[in-house]
């Protein structure tokens, strides 16, 4: 699941910025309490839709899976 993009800035020189392409939850209603996900070679992140510039949960492949299994149960829902 490797989402990058290579910038729009980059020459062809070979001296490139690939980008992390951020995605929004499918499960997503437009309420505002959403997140976004990106993939990279080595880990997926993790942040929250309404502050793009703030931090970011990084997960590897085992982390991300046990993760949203937890997710899946209700484990993390707020009362």
């Amino acid at each position: 699941m490797s989402e990058w993009r290579k910038s729009s800035r980059s020459n062809g020189g070979g001296e490139c910025v690939e980008l992390s392409v951020w995605r929004k939850s499918s499960r997503s209603n437009g309420g505002g309490a959403c997140v976004e996900v990106a993939s990279s070679v080595d880990a997926f992140r993790v942040r929250d839709s309404k502050n793009a510039t703030g931090p970011t949960l990084s997960f590897t492949d085992r982390s991300m899976t046990a993760f949203l299994a937890t997710a899946k149960r209700g484990t993390l829902d707020h009362a």
